[in-house]
This record gives C-alpha cells, sequence and structure tokens, in this order.
C-alpha cells in the first residue's frame, strides 16, 4: 500500500488548502473528514486524477491450521 500524505497550505488570508496523495476515491475524504470538521467550513472541493483511478481491491482473509 502506498503512503498516504496530507499537505496543507495556509494562505495569508486564512484559506487552508488541503492536497491528498497515496490513496483514490472516496478513502481521500475518509481520511480527512475529521480534520475538515476541525477546520470549519468548507468552500470548496476539486478532486484529482487519482480520485478518479479505481481503488485496489482488498479482502479481508482468515486462515484457519487444519489439527488432524
Amino acid at each position: 500500500m502506498e503512503k498516504q500524505t496530507i499537505k496543507f497550505r495556509i494562505r495569508q488570508d486564512g484559506t487552508v488548502e488541503e492536497q491528498v496523495e497515496g490513496c483514490t476515491g472516496p478513502a481521500c475524504e475518509l481520511l480527512t473528514n475529521d480534520i475538515n470538521e476541525k477546520l470549519g467550513e468548507l468552500q470548496y472541493i476539486e478532486h484529482s486524477s487519482e480520485y478518479y483511478q479505481k481503488q485496489e481491491d482488498v479482502e479481508n482473509v482468515t486462515l484457519h491450521a487444519n489439527q488432524d
């Protein structure tokens, strides 16, 4: 799994720009939901091309040992 990074840019007028790298699709928004709530009102969302890429399918696997 690729490293997930959130970059912030704080402008002189107090506007905060947020850029997420290393994840695709709605996972980016899930990663930043708590932070965005604390920052305040969201003005604008612009999705990058990574957002529209297919997410990797991850399955939960349970292994059972044979006990003969």
